[in-house]
């Protein structure tokens, strides 16, 4: 399927980011070029309450971003980790997308700010992620949420963490997770997948992109063999809650999502994969800008709703 014509005008609107060679590139300086790249969207969905906090963590403080929807009932809970490979990305950038999820969803979002590369590498980002899921299950009665309806969520690196927070709530006995809701996750440090040579290049995320962002993640490349790094490099995968998980179909993640899927469903766990041929990666940002964004968003509340029935 031809890409997207939307998904085309934003990248258009993109143009390059003209970073320089990948060796002489630093966090900051693409941190840099990435903000003034950014697309503007707008200032989100209102809420009754959005509220910063810090908690703590393993070797570090966390905070956190709570978005809380106008109802006074109990709600599910949904801890999301934001993507950008693990170098990229913050509370800001994935706001209006954590809004429209709190919204959607009615339930509770927790946003993570966790740790990024390379300052800090493998595993800060995880045990970041860890913290915050073990702290929003241990605060159930003061955020006002239902234990049995939590569920952790992200998007490319964001991904990647919350598959893998899934794989050690189950190793560690929980906390319980419901559901995980993974948009594009990151799943393997692999390379050599058909994706990534047929989209690499031109379609936003690209293959030396990505080689860049595992070599500022990792210490060394023996770290992407490490429990909860690489959610396919894990040889069991059994017992882990349900899945959503969206895949587009111009995004060098395609192949390793799609692997993932298959993965899960071998190893007897329930997969609702929602496929958008036309779409790139990292698309569900754009939501209220772009068609194919709504329509995934609206497929993934679908796919939600048995999980989160309402009281």
């Amino acid at each position: 399927m031809s890409l997207d014509p939307q998904m085309q005008g934003l990248l258009n609107a993109f143009g390059a980011l003209k970073l320089p060679p990948y060796e002489e590139l630093t966090a900051e300086t693409f941190r840099a070029l990435a903000e003034a790249k950014r697309v503007t969207r707008g200032q989100g969905e209102s809420l009754a309450q959005v509220s910063d906090r810090v908690i703590s963590g393993k070797g570090s403080d966390v905070t956190v971003r709570i978005y809380r929807p106008h109802t006074d009932r109990v709600l599910p809970a949904l801890v999301y980790f934001h993507g950008g490979g693990f170098v990229l990305g913050d509370l800001d950038s994935h706001d209006n997308l954590c809004r429209a999820l709190s919204n959607r969803l009615d339930a509770l979002v927790v946003s993570v700010d966790y740790r990024r590369a390379p300052e800090d590498r493998f595993p800060a980002a995880f045990d970041d992620a860890w913290t915050a899921v073990q702290w929003v299950a241990e605060q159930a009665a003061a955020l006002s949420i239902d234990p049995s309806r939590l569920l952790v969520g992200g998007d490319s690196a964001g991904g990647n963490l919350a598959a893998n927070v899934c794989i050690k709530a189950r190793d560690c006995g929980g906390p319980a997770i419901a559901h995980q809701l993974l948009f594009y996750p990151v799943c393997d440090n692999d390379l050599s997948r058909t994706s990534y040579r047929e989209v690499g290049s031109g379609y936003f995320l690209e293959t030396d992109m990505m080689r860049w962002f595992w070599g500022q993640y990792l210490t060394a490349p023996q770290d992407a063999d490490k429990p909860y790094c690489c959610p396919l490099k894990t040889d069991d995968l059994s017992n882990l809650p349900p899945a959503t998980l969206v895949v587009g179909g111009y995004d060098p993640l395609k192949d390793e999502g799609l692997a993932y899927i298959e993965r899960l469903r071998v190893a007897g766990v329930v997969v609702h994969s929602l496929v958008y041929p036309g779409a790139i990666h990292g698309f569900m940002s754009y939501i209220g800008m772009l068609q194919l964004s709504d329509q995934a968003l609206d497929e993934t509340i679908d796919s939600l709703q048995t999980v989160l029935a309402r009281d």
